[in-house]
């Protein structure tokens, strides 16, 4: 797929796919400046820290699942493991999110996955009305919202703090 820019990297290519096999309609941009962190892409995206839908993998019974948090804060993992009744969330390492993504953390995408997660959206990110998520790097994006989120996701909408 190619951008204004020119080219996608492979990782980002399967994300547009599959956003594009969703019917969503957000374009990956890829930016000139890193979005590894919410408040990098927030920047680079002139945009609140809080309409960056961060991915964040972590392990619920030795299973790889997925949060969509916003940027704005922490994922509480006992309060969010009380209310998604999955057990203990453990954050997965480094390693770990490069083989069950297929990406690496600072460019984790919402999908493009080897296979899909258990996931879980933030019920803050219904708070804005656009959004943007990582697109499989740590310089590729997408607009989306909250909606676009769990339904291309399968996720469930669950407060991620107390």
């Amino acid at each position: 797929m190619a951008t204004d820019e020119g080219t996608l990297p492979a990782r980002s290519e399967a994300v547009a796919r599959a956003l594009a096999q969703a019917g969503i309609h957000g374009r990956v941009r890829e930016l000139t400046r890193s979005a590894r962190t919410a408040a990098d892409a927030a920047a680079a995206l002139s945009c609140d820290v809080g309409a960056i839908a961060n991915s964040l993998v972590f392990l619920a019974a030795g299973e790889p699942v997925l949060v969509l948090t916003s940027g704005r804060h922490r994922v509480d993992t006992t309060a969010l493991a009380a209310r998604w009744g999955r057990g203990e969330l453990q954050r997965a390492t480094p390693e770990q999110v490069r083989q069950v993504t297929g990406q690496a953390i600072g460019g984790v995408a919402p999908v493009g996955h080897p296979r899909a997660l258990p996931t879980v959206v933030d019920a803050a990110l219904t708070e804005y009305s656009q959004l943007w998520a990582a697109a499989g790097t740590p310089h590729t994006v997408f607009h989306t919202t909250a909606e676009e989120l769990l339904r291309l996701t399968g996720g469930l909408l669950l407060p991620v703090r107390p």
